[in-house]
């Protein structure tokens, strides 16, 4: 079985993540994009930012772009840089997640305290619970519900409170792996969030709901996205320099008043990200079990790219850390989506690459080894 999987030769990149591709070296997407980043001209990129902002700098009080963030390191990076940097004016937005962690809260309210204008959604808690619910069973994705409502509300938003830009933080697609759709295009559309970021399943999963209209209103993308003079501009900040998470982590650390965890998060070495919610140790184990990649596979590659890390102590990492499972959580996760354990492990099984895993004594375990 080992001979139909790999790796990429630089990073840790599995080729069964989706839209991946490799060059003859056997190198990744995600690393050659990290090559090309080398020798970019990152002048030309930060001249059409400044020339993006300018198209929407209002100047008179009024918001002029949107930051949909958490509080995380990467929405406070991007907030930081378009407040100090650029002189802006944006307007941060929070969908609440659910099942939402103390360290998440705290560290969303230590990020507005430190000098932004922030508005927090909160969707109907059952609708919300009920698409997470459909989510986990029919896309194996168990927050599906609220990483709707954290593409469709800020686009939403922005067009009722007349703010023409929205900025993401990364592209994943472009730095981890995926198409090259948007690697020479700031902008995208809803239709790209759809397609790419809710994986094909938006209309599937909001239908089976059964739900009302009136109880969808945060999660539906408004008919017309566009403002009172124009189409919104969504984009992505990694579009207009080098990307680097660990860099944006400490100037969230530093003037945002980040915090992070005391121990490593569950699934991987790190502890400076992803601490807003319980159900995200949930979504690294579904993508484990999946495509045999998890949390640390991912913070791993990250390492290398950035040149922090070797492969030969990014395996060992992975090797020791991937694939956990959330057991301290599983309590937490049954009551939320109200179904038994049977129910549950239920679920992960239909979920399962069984060409990657067998079980054994009640659990997944790999049949194969990073190499």
């Amino acid at each position: 079985m080992q001979e139909n999987i790999s790796w990429c030769k630089s990073c840790l990149a599995m080729s069964t993540r989706n839209r991946i591709t490799f060059d003859d070296r056997g190198f990744c997407n995600a690393c050659r994009w990290k090559e090309q980043k080398e020798s970019m001209d990152w002048t030309q990129r930060e001249a059409e930012l400044i020339n993006l902002l300018d198209k929407h700098r209002k100047n008179d009080g009024r918001f002029d772009c949107m930051v949909p963030c958490s509080g995380g390191k990467d929405g406070s990076y991007v907030a930081y840089n378009l407040k100090h940097k650029y002189g802006m004016n944006p307007l941060c937005l929070t969908v609440t997640p659910p099942l939402s962690l103390s360290l998440g809260d705290e560290n969303l309210r230590a990020f507005i305290e430190s000098g932004y204008n922030h508005i927090s959604v909160n969707p109907d808690y059952e609708t919300m619970r009920v698409l997470n619910r459909i989510g986990f069973e029919i896309m194996g994705f168990p927050y599906y519900g609220w990483l709707t409502a954290i593409q469709s509300t800020p686009v939403r938003m922005a067009s009722q409170l007349d703010i023409g830009l929205i900025f993401y933080g990364e592209d994943g697609e472009v730095e981890y792996g995926g198409t090259d759709e948007t690697h020479h295009d700031a902008i995208f559309d809803v239709d790209y969030m759809k397609k790419i970021y809710l994986e094909g399943g938006y209309d599937a999963v909001l239908d089976a709901s059964g739900l009302a209209e009136k109880d969808l209103f945060f999660f539906r993308f408004p008919a017309n996205h566009v403002t009172k003079r124009a189409p919104i501009d969504i984009t992505h900040w990694s579009y207009f320099e080098n990307w680097d998470p660990y860099r944006n982590y400490l100037v969230a650390k530093t003037h945002c008043g980040l915090k992070e965890a005391d121990n490593s998060n569950l699934g991987t070495f790190t502890n400076f990200s992803q601490n807003d919610q319980a159900l995200y140790a949930l979504h690294a184990y579904l993508m484990y079990l999946k495509y045999g990649f998890g949390r640390a596979t991912q913070d791993a590659s990250i390492e290398i790219r950035r040149g922090a890390m070797d492969r030969l102590q990014a395996v060992n990492l992975v090797n020791l850390y991937d694939g956990q499972f959330p057991e301290e959580h599983i309590e937490q996760y049954l009551n939320y989506y109200q179904m038994s354990r049977k129910e549950f492990d239920g679920i992960l099984d239909k979920w399962v690459n069984q060409t990657l895993f067998e079980k054994k004594d009640g659990y997944w375990k790999p049949l194969f080894r990073v190499v």
